[in-house]
């Protein structure tokens, strides 16, 4: 189904269609990056001046520096979603071959910009109000009910693909029903939280959301160009690249040394921005790939989250104003004090030497804190904040690399059918 029009223009020997709405909205991008280029610098003050202002802790220099600004970047980005809105549901181009609106599509994009809106509100909240942990859990979920309501009722599948192995046994796919909701909406929960936990240090947030939002657009233009599900692609990008351009004007001034914070409002609008993507383009076991360095901490930082091992209120690497490096930061507890769980927990850390520990005479321990920023630090040694920004934002990137690969090339040797 051909739901716009589009433009046609040959390159290395091949011919490709471009739909017009897909143009506009690249222009709009374009135009995104250099409003909140020009709008960033100017509300710096005014943040400082309504004490939504921090110091940054790896700084030597203890100067204010506004935060929150990831609310900036959210405004402008759904003001370019919203300018964008009458461009592909004109009626000179958002016909089906039947003659009819595509209510169904119409009805998606409005729910996605409406689950994307209620996270940046959350997330402003959080920076405002500094929310109990145990709320960023729940809020994103009932952010997500949009998205929930509007796959049950354009699509209700809940069907999944089994691999080879399983396949044998209980057919090449089975249908899970209430659980396949359960589990997207877990997806919005994962990806608002996976962002916010990798944080810490200038830019990194802005990074690692960019090179994942980049990989995701990758994959649609792949995806598209083979010929598969081209309107659940294209959906896809009409929401990513106003994203990608607010974004890329947000990292020039959050990057060493930043000029400005993001705050919990940007990590939550960019986790929701891609569940929303992977839930109504059908493809979220796919943006699960792309967030393989986040996984990983996730699973890493376990043993704090859950309260095995006492977790501080910053898990921050510790800078030596001497010599303007970055040292991972520490925990301390009795092994004693530990319950089953956490006593576990440290001895298989201990054991596999995913962490440094020190215990003394007393029978206190001394440990670095349970996230990759630090366990990069314990590999690195003392290292500058922009050296380990670029080390873990390459560590993305290879990661978004190694997803491509079991995403094509191996997933068939795992999947009749792709998903």
């Amino acid at each position: 189904m051909a739901l716009f029009n589009s433009f046609e223009f040959i390159a290395f020997g091949s011919s490709f269609n471009i739909p017009l709405p897909l143009i506009v909205n690249m222009l709009i991008s374009i135009g995104a990056f250099y409003v909140s280029q020009h709008l960033i610098p100017r509300m710096k003050a005014m943040f400082i001046n309504a004490n939504l202002s921090g110091v940054d802790m790896n700084k030597a220099t203890k100067i204010r520096i506004p935060e929150a600004f990831g609310v900036v970047t959210g405004c402008i980005f759904l003001v370019s979603l919203f300018l964008f809105i009458p461009i592909p549901f004109a009626s000179n181009f958002s016909k089906d071959d039947t003659g009819e609106f595509p209510h169904h599509k119409f009805v998606e994009f409005i729910a996605a910009m409406l689950s994307i809106c209620c996270m940046i509100l959350l997330g402003f909240a959080d920076d405002v109000l500094n929310l109990r942990w145990r709320d960023k859990l729940y809020l994103p979920t009932i952010a997500s009910l949009p998205l929930l309501m509007v796959y049950y009722t354009n699509f209700n599948s809940t069907t999944i693909i089994l691999p080879k192995f399983v396949a044998s046994f209980v057919g090449t796919s089975l249908d899970i029903g209430a659980l396949y909701y359960v589990y997207m909406g877990m997806l919005a929960v994962f990806c608002t939280n996976a962002i916010n936990i990798l944080a810490g240090i200038n830019g990194l947030e802005v990074c690692q959301s960019l090179v994942i939002a980049v990989s995701i657009i990758v994959f649609n233009l792949v995806e598209i160009i083979v010929g598969n599900s081209k309107e659940a692609y294209e959906f896809s990008l009409y929401i990513l690249l106003p994203y990608v351009g607010a974004t890329l004007a947000l990292w020039k001034y959050n990057r060493y040394p930043s000029q400005v914070f993001v705050g919990d409002t940007f990590n939550y609008l960019s986790g929701m921005t891609f569940a929303v993507v992977g839930i109504l383009g059908h493809f979220s076991k796919t943006v699960l790939l792309f967030f393989i360095p986040q996984i990983i901490n996730f699973i890493y930082s376990v043993p704090q989250l859950f309260r095995l091992i006492p977790c501080p209120r910053h898990r921050l690497p510790k800078h030596d104003p001497k010599t303007d490096l970055l040292n991972y930061s520490k925990t301390q507890f009795r092994v004693s004090d530990l319950n089953i769980l956490g006593k576990f927990c440290y001895v298989v850390f201990k054991s596999l030497r995913l962490i440094r520990s020190d215990e003394d005479k007393d029978g206190v321990v001394v440990c670095n804190n349970f996230t990759i920023i630090n366990f990069a630090i314990l590999i690195t040694g003392p290292i500058r904040e922009d050296r380990l920004n670029r080390l873990l934002t390459m560590f993305q990137v290879i990661c978004s690399v190694f997803a491509f690969a079991i995403r094509y090339p191996l997933a068939h040797y795992f999947y009749d059918t792709s998903n």
